[in-house]
């Protein structure tokens, strides 16, 4: 049992690694829509490439969304208005006539034969009113067209009227007026006047309830179909251009395929499909990891990172297409390979941006216009978005990247419609909040700094400031380090410049290089202006325990100072296993005949891992030894380079870093340079 827990604990990283890649490959599965695919690859106005297409079944010709709109749209605009008549308002108005009558009998200033005659007009007028209908003042905007033909619902009978055959408020005026007009009395005009405008109410007001429930019948009762294809009938000719007729038929046949294929008790094999996909793209993504980025690879908290990253795009993506897929390009992707190379590379940027966009092409529409478009724009992203923490570098990459993405879009939508008239503008509104949405990537750097501890161009500018705590206590501690460290940083930031490292890691990596001598800093000659050395009283032994301890030193005041790893590496790696041969040679000369390990006197590595380490390495022992030079001429410090470099390489010491022979040379040429012009003497004139 013991046995088995001690493998478990040797082997956590790579049971931590398998789980992680189970997890994410079933997380991106499950995203994914069930569907079958269609085996056919087709596109409004290409050429079909091939073989003639024969029905494989029964199938019905869909409408196109664009018709169904646009026969809904028809519907709407033909609907024919409901109004409904109120009958009870028409008893009601009756009733309410005959007691305001009592009121006026028992007024004098009328006689009984005038009250006769006005009790007629007035009953006259209200059956002329509601034989018709009156308009309420809400419903009389309800039609434009005044001679429209509308329903009007008496109870459960409906009939159709001319729209303005309603009297509306004013027409009924006119008529009680008129009406009115026929008698002479004009007291009596004026009573009965006031008295028929008060009684008589509208009774005919806009159904808008059943008017609409008609209008969502009729649309429900739309034919989503407009033919049927048989069995074995030819669908298209190989080289015929898909559109019109052709285009419709092959449409509903990919739709019909794709539910028979989930129909068909399919959905197993459909999952087993996609599993392998994704998980050949995630096994491609960790071997790449293994092979060329051994130090993210061996680290989990990167490893989580770089996956959590190509999930959370998938997610975004695949929620913006179940929401509406005409929103498709307004996902920022590049922000993926922005973020990546914030804090690792370039070449695992593109990479990991390839994968994810591959995997993506599964579940959106017109896969290769889409994969296309984004990997360009990935390639885009990688060659233009460095220098972060440089505000106008972003600005000018991400107006790059939405140029890109407009000019390849408006590429494919000619070459699809063969003219621009059918261009969808609203795709370069979303490739504009595309790239403005790209600028998150500065946020999300930030936060990802905080929850994953990773550095970023940003973060390094802000602890290469020479400001920052440990860097003055070091300047106040160990100033002629110092010096050395800003001398070192200023070389190897020319020479990441050349080529094209990570000049902004390289300079902070400098920068830290050395902060273990504070603990002893009159061990080492630089800081050593008194010319006591207090290494005359120190055997060879001690003294080269001291100067070695200094990286360990460092890595510990790094660690105190919550420096983060990115930056110890440069501390831990820039001895590499180089030894002190001077207090080596000193040994033997003081025990020649004792056997002297030349272990004891090595640092304890490890070996540069990355360009900018090596590159730190090769600056570090170029600018401390070229103290030595007495008379400092451009041969001697051509030699003395030649001479580290070539000792450098000989220990095997760039073994792990990914420089080439190429980038060694042009590095040694840029410190050549650098240190000639720091040595550089005046001409003497005669006076």
């Amino acid at each position: 049992m013991s046995n088995l827990v001690n493998k478990l604990y040797q082997n956590n990283t790579i049971i931590y690694k398998v789980i992680l890649f189970l997890i994410t490959s079933v997380a991106i599965v499950y995203l994914f829509p069930k569907g079958g695919q269609f085996k056919y690859d087709f596109s409004n106005g290409q050429l079909w490439k091939y073989d003639n297409l024969y029905a494989p079944f029964d199938f019905a010709v869909q409408k196109s969304d664009e018709e169904i709109n646009n026969e809904k749209e028809k519907i709407q605009a033909n609907a024919k208005k409901y109004f409904s008549f109120n009958i009870n308002a028409v008893d009601d108005v009756k009733s309410n006539y005959k007691k305001r009558i009592n009121s006026v009998k028992a007024s004098d200033s009328l006689s009984i034969r005038e009250i006769e005659d006005f009790i007629k007009i007035g009953n006259l007028t209200i059956e002329k009113v509601y034989s018709r209908g009156f308009l309420d003042v809400v419903s009389q905007e309800k039609s434009i067209r005044k001679d429209e033909l509308v329903a009007l619902r008496k109870e459960n009978e409906v009939s159709d009227v001319i729209f303005k055959s309603f009297y509306t408020s004013k027409e009924v005026l006119e008529l009680i007026t008129k009406n009115l007009n026929t008698l002479e009395n004009r007291t009596g005009k004026k009573i009965w006047l006031e008295l028929l405008s008060e009684i008589i109410n509208p009774n005919v007001s806009y159904d808008d309830e059943f008017t609409n429930k008609v209008v969502n019948n009729e649309i429900k009762n739309i034919s989503y179909t407009k033919g049927k294809v048989s069995s074995g009938e030819l669908i298209v000719l190989k080289g015929d251009i898909v559109e019109g007729k052709k285009l419709a038929i092959l449409n509903s046949l990919k739709s019909e395929s794709e539910s028979k294929v989930w129909t068909e008790s399919n959905y197993n094999w459909i999952i087993l499909g996609y599993t392998i996909l994704v998980s050949l793209a995630l096994l491609m993504l960790l071997l790449f990891l293994k092979k060329y980025r051994v130090e993210i690879y061996e680290n989990n908290n990167k490893v989580t990172f770089i996956f959590f990253n190509v999930f959370l795009m998938i997610l975004i993506q695949t929620l913006v297409i179940k929401y509406n897929s005409d929103y498709l390009y307004i996902v920022p992707l590049s922000i993926l390979p922005i973020v990546l190379k914030a804090f690792f590379d370039a070449r695992l940027g593109l990479f990991t941006h390839v994968l994810t966009v591959l995997l993506l092409g599964y579940i959106v529409p017109d896969s290769f216009e889409f994969i296309y478009l984004h990997i360009i724009a990935g390639i885009v992203t990688i060659l233009t978005v460095s220098e972060l923490y440089k505000r106008a570098s972003l600005f000018i990459s991400v107006a790059q990247i939405t140029l890109i993405y407009m000019l390849t879009y408006f590429a494919f939508s000619i070459i699809k419609e063969g003219n621009i008239t059918q261009i969808k503008w609203t795709y370069f509104v979303m490739f504009g909040a595309n790239g403005l949405l790209s600028f998150l990537s500065l946020i999300i750097i930030y936060i990802y700094e905080k929850v994953f501890g990773l550095v970023s161009d940003v973060t390094l500018l802000e602890l290469s400031n020479t400001n920052s705590r440990l860097l003055r206590e070091l300047n106040e501690k160990a100033p002629g380090t110092f010096q050395h460290s800003m001398q070192v940083a200023n070389l190897a930031e020319a020479a990441a410049n050349e080529i094209g490292a990570n000049s902004m890691l390289v300079r902070t990596g400098a920068l830290y290089h050395d902060i273990g001598k504070m603990s002893n800093p009159l061990y080492f000659t630089e800081n050593q202006s008194t010319g006591v050395n207090p290494h005359n009283d120190l055997s060879p032994v001690d003294s080269s325990k001291i100067i070695t301890d200094h990286v360990i030193k460092g890595v510990e005041i790094a660690k105190k100072y919550n420096v983060p790893d990115r930056i110890i590496d440069f501390i831990r790696t820039h001895h590499g296993t180089s030894s002190t041969y001077y207090f080596y040679i000193k040994e033997k000369e003081q025990n020649p005949e004792a056997e002297i390990d030349i272990k004891d006197f090595q640092y304890k590595g490890p070996i540069p891992f990355s360009k900018e380490t090596a590159i730190l390495m090769i600056c570090d022992a170029a600018e401390a030894a070229s103290k030595s030079l007495k008379k400092p001429t451009a041969q001697s410090i051509s030699n003395l380079i030649d001479k580290i470099t070539d000792k450098q390489m000989a220990d095997n010491q760039f073994l792990n870093s990914n420089i080439t022979l190429r980038e060694i040379q042009v590095i040694k040429k840029v410190i050549k340079k650098k240190l000639m012009n720091i040595y550089h003497l005046r001409v003497e004139y005669p006076e």
